[in-house]
């Protein structure tokens, strides 16, 4: 039966595997993209297509494959209409994880069964409507009704963390962490980078004409965020390169920048690998994890980022090679011993076996200090979750795995773990299926908790 309490359950295993283990384990939300500001506000959607569809650039993706008109997606149509219009998509869409996610959302935050198509359309709006008004379904009381203990939001550098701090004082039920995402300070070649350099200076208190001032500006941030309970930090990695070199061509690339002077491709190299080097050595001072979310191709779609932006559905993913930089940018934290936990992630599923043989090279006294990180983006499928699976399996240690996150800026994408733990579990079950690994449940149950909640409980040292 479809979405019944067994499905993606193939085998007696994994159905007590999911059922007598994952199934029970809270939810640490180690990264995501949620408003920490809308999370204090704790106000109610005002329907199911605030709820759903705002923001959501996985469903627009899909509205606009199969024709539907951009004024129904993100242009001036009603929240209904925009709401008949994804449900006149989803019918088209069987085979792709929004079709299950969907209805998958609809059945545990709502009660309702019903399928999502044009002839339901208007029961499930009125059905879940009536629903979001009450207050159980503010945002907060969705989150702490999700079974999540801890969600880490992606925040600027800049950021005050003003709602992290209230939220500290007023939330009891979970905790909200920031997570300390630097790209502006990176992305030294990007409009808008001396406008956000002056928004550094009004945090850190001072002038920031030197190369080495903006570096000392970066770590005094990095220490609010650890004063404010941050212990992670995040970048977008969508090209990787590396070229070292001296103080002083750094410092001449610096001052080109705050003159608006072009750089040539050299240039910006150099100055993030420099600078993305300084700050892993901070990192590794606090004890935090670094997460480097490798090879989005962004806004491959000039007509449509120009007229909405960026995040808007437009993106893609890169295909160049990483392995000498990742290489290189490793080694040189390590020969200096400033390597700290790491995630890697790779939008490019060709990079998994480059990724899981390197982090193998630089496993050190933390159980998994080096981890492979989660199926994301166009890989937060049921076959990327599994490749992702069996490649850690195959070539390190899947015990020791951190495990799902959302990676989302919906309230209602915690069913996104229960996803996984249900792959997860389908995936062990037919290792015991084929005899790879004995009929223990101490043994099996064991390695489900660690990855569903545990293992991040831990690694993360909150």
């Amino acid at each position: 039966m479809f979405l019944n309490d067994d499905f993606l359950l193939s085998t007696d295993w994994a159905k007590k595997l999911y059922h007598d283990y994952a199934a029970k384990s809270p939810i640490i939300d180690y990264h995501c993209h949620l408003s920490p500001q809308e999370i204090f506000e704790d106000k109610n959607f005002k329907n199911i297509t605030e709820a759903w569809l705002a923001g959501d650039h996985y469903k627009w993706r899909l509205m606009r494959a199969c024709g539907v008109d951009e004024a129904l997606i993100t242009g001036q149509a009603t929240d209904y209409e925009k709401f008949v219009a994804w449900c006149q998509t989803v019918p088209k869409i069987v085979g792709n994880p929004l079709y299950s996610w969907t209805h998958l959302e609809l059945k545990r935050f709502f009660g309702c069964e019903l399928l999502v198509n044009e002839s339901n359309a208007k029961a499930i709006w009125e059905t879940v409507n009536e629903k979001l008004a009450s207050p159980a379904f503010s945002r907060r009381n969705i989150v702490h009704h999700s079974n999540v203990k801890l969600i880490c939001t992606t925040d600027d550098p800049i950021d005050d963390l003003h709602f992290h701090q209230e939220l500290a004082k007023t939330e009891q039920r979970f905790k909200v962490l920031p997570t300390y995402r630097p790209d502006k300070a990176l992305n030294i070649d990007k409009v808008g980078f001396q406008a956000w350099l002056s928004e550094l200076e009004k945090v850190s208190g001072g002038v920031l004409d030197t190369y080495e001032k903006m570096v000392t500006a970066l770590e005094s941030r990095v220490t609010y965020f650890h004063e404010q309970g941050g212990r992670l930090s995040d970048h977008a990695l969508d090209v990787l390169t590396y070229d070292a070199t001296d103080t002083t061509t750094l410092e001449n690339i610096y001052q080109k920048a705050l003159r608006g002077e072009a750089l040539t491709d050299l240039e910006i190299s150099q100055y993030r690998t420099e600078t993305l080097s300084r700050l892993i050595e901070m990192y590794a001072d606090k004890h935090w994890t670094m997460q480097l979310h490798i090879h989005a191709y962004r806004n491959c779609n000039k007509a449509g980022f120009e007229n909405l932006g960026a995040d808007t559905g437009y993106d893609g993913i890169n295909d160049l090679s990483i392995t000498i930089p990742l290489q290189k940018l490793l080694s040189r934290a390590e020969v200096a011993d400033k390597l700290p936990k790491t995630i890697l992630y790779s939008l490019n599923p060709t990079d998994w076996p480059v990724l899981v043989a390197l982090m193998g090279c630089f496993q050190k006294e933390v159980a998994g200090k080096i981890q492979f990180g989660s199926g994301w983006w166009f890989n937060d499928t049921r076959a990327g979750m599994r490749n992702q699976l069996t490649q850690l399996a195959d070539g390190g240690v899947l015990y020791n795995f951190v495990g799902m996150l959302t990676d989302s800026r919906s309230f209602l994408s915690y069913t996104r773990h229960e996803y996984f733990r249900r792959v997860l579990c389908e995936f062990i079950g037919e290792i015991v299926a084929r005899g790879e690994v004995p009929e223990d449940e101490v043994l099996l149950g064991d390695l489900v908790t660690r990855v569903s909640y545990q293992n991040a409980t831990e690694y993360f040292g909150f």
